[in-house]
């Protein structure tokens, strides 16, 4: 059962593990510097589909069913599943996975999804409210793009701060803890922090803030400091955004994490070599980075403690319509390489 540490940490006696996990995206992240870290890679961002919202869903549905397959289990045998993504009603999700017959927990983070569905999956499994549990998220470029922004053929400029949505998904199969296998050690629900930004194509500034808060209250809750973690990354703020945690890190915590931070909007892509701008963002950008690159490394013992914190802008297309400003979550959850 979960016990309490400080105010806001739950630390998992039972350390669910991830048995499986999935990561499978599209073609601009396929040509990306991790590239072969991802079970698969869409040439066609269409995925054979007749609209991108559909696309998102048969990229979900993958997902799940790579994640399912290589645990070496069934669809009957998964208790429930946590799920999500950045579409009006996650219709992403839902009309990916409605045919698998799991009870599903539809929740949404916006971006920090997949931190979240992990540590509400490693949260029911370590409570034995689950046995097994999949936790997953997706997103997409083109289906993002028509939602909050404006349609592709508008062809808008975007400034320098913008963050290209990844589409990518990814799943982990979490259930009782199994000793070669990376597990979940803890977990953190973060506060919704708003600093007043309103700028839509500036994600990374409005959720800095969050996931300098959600990290300080992890570490002062664990009496730990940033080099007891091989990684603390966070999931996505991109190139300015990144900048900005580590310097609100130092000036309002009095904590230097510059030596093991990495973000996942900074690892999906080359900011050189592709038209990014300050890098990924999306459910699927930290989806697809931690149920691949992340996770191989942890199960060859290449990382052994990461805290990764995914993070979140809760805006919709009305409140952005309406002048409110965004505000910002950041869930956590200690991942480590088992025994």
């Amino acid at each position: 059962m979960a016990v309490r540490q400080g105010r806001y940490t739950l630390l998992l006696p039972a350390r669910p593990s991830i048995h499986s996990s999935s990561a499978v995206v599209g073609r601009t992240e396929g040509e990306g510097p991790l590239a072969e870290e991802f079970d698969y890679c869409y040439d066609d961002d269409a995925i054979g589909e007749k609209s991108f919202e559909k696309a998102e869903s048969a990229l979900h549905r993958e997902a799940v069913t790579r994640a399912v397959l290589k645990a070496g289990i069934t669809m009957k045998d998964v208790d429930m599943i946590m799920a999500g993504d950045l579409l009006a009603q996650c219709i992403g999700t839902t009309f990916g996975i409605r045919d698998m017959g799991i009870p599903f927990v539809g929740m949404y983070g916006a971006c920090s999804t997949m931190a979240l569905t992990m540590a509400t999956a490693a949260l029911l499994v370590d409570s034995r409210a689950a046995g097994c549990a999949v936790a997953s998220t997706s997103s997409h470029f083109a289906s993002a793009e028509r939602q909050f922004r404006q349609p592709l053929e508008y062809g808008g400029q975007k400034p320098p701060a913008a963050q290209r949505t990844a589409t990518a998904a990814g799943a982990a199969v979490i259930s009782a803890h199994k000793t070669s296998a990376p597990c979940i050690e803890a977990v953190i629900f973060g506060k919704i922090v708003d600093m007043g930004i309103k700028d839509a194509n500036n994600m990374g500034a409005a959720m800095a803030p969050a996931a300098a808060d959600t990290i300080a209250n992890f570490l002062n809750d664990t009496d730990t400091s940033p080099l007891d973690y091989d990684m603390i990354l966070t999931g996505d703020l991109g190139k300015v955004g990144s900048e900005l945690l580590i310097e609100l890190m130092q000036k309002e915590n009095g904590v230097d994490i510059s030596a093991v931070h990495a973000d996942c909007g900074l690892m999906i892509y080359d900011l050189e070599k592709q038209d990014v701008h300050a890098g990924g963002s999306g459910c699927g950008c930290s989806g697809a980075v931690v149920n691949s690159y992340i996770m191989k490394r942890l199960a060859n013992k290449k990382l052994n403690r990461v805290l990764f914190v995914g993070t979140g802008a809760l805006l919709s297309q009305t409140s952005a319509l309406q002048g409110e400003s965004i505000p910002s979550v950041a869930h956590g959850v200690l991942l480590t390489s088992g025994d």
